[in-house]
């Protein structure tokens, strides 16, 4: 038995209270869980916020705090930090996964225009940190001190992970949208179902 895989326009065969949300860096996770969030009336918990602290480093409580939230009946947050052991408590509590599988010129475009603007306004972020100025980005290519070197080495994952997350979790639900118009046919979808008003989709600095 592996999950259920759905496309843009297959109805849910139920409501979700606890979702996943999967893509690359720079397809926009964050947004789109606060939109379902309004949708479903869930509680969004950003796991970027949870897991930096001051000055990028990880914070002690991260899975303490994962573990809190998962416990709970109705919430919505990215799917994220698999190696650093989220997956054995998030995921079995999970009911719904939507994947952000979309092509690489649109993810890839997104990003760049992200970094560059919260690099150039100072956006802050979460916790304090910043983005690095944009000298010291293009500066290294190591990934894990340059966005964009990171979504180009995780550029693959979803897609040789989700095989083995169907049949490790077969009892999720999963929706993959392959486009953003797939994401805002299927998000309508969700509110006309609903009763609930849309939000718009936004440009937020933050996207994951």
């Amino acid at each position: 038995m592996i999950a259920r895989m759905l496309t843009f326009a297959d109805p849910l065969p139920f409501r979700p209270e606890r979702v996943l949300v999967a893509g690359v860096t720079g397809s926009g996770k964050t947004t789109f869980a606060q939109r379902l969030a309004g949708i479903w009336g869930l509680d969004h918990h950003e796991i970027d916020g949870l897991f930096h602290g001051e000055n990028w480093t990880p914070r002690p409580s991260f899975l303490d705090d994962v573990r809190e939230f998962a416990a709970t009946d109705r919430w919505v947050t990215e799917w994220q930090y698999t190696s650093k052991g989220t997956d054995e408590i998030m995921t079995p509590r999970a009911q719904l996964a939507v994947w952000l599988d979309y092509p690489w010129p649109v993810v890839r475009g997104r990003l760049v225009r992200r970094t560059l603007s919260r690099s150039i306004l100072r956006t802050e972020m979460y916790n304090g940190n910043v983005e690095k100025p944009i000298w010291q980005l293009l500066a290294t290519r190591d990934a894990e001190r340059n966005i964009l070197s990171w979504q180009s080495k995780t550029r693959m994952f979803w897609t040789t992970q989700m095989p083995e997350k169907q049949e490790r979790f077969p009892h999720l639900t999963i929706v993959r949208l392959r486009h953003p118009r797939e994401t805002e046919r299927w998000l309508r979808a969700q509110a006309e179902a609903s009763g609930a008003s849309i939000a718009p989709p936004k440009r937020r600095s933050r996207d994951r």
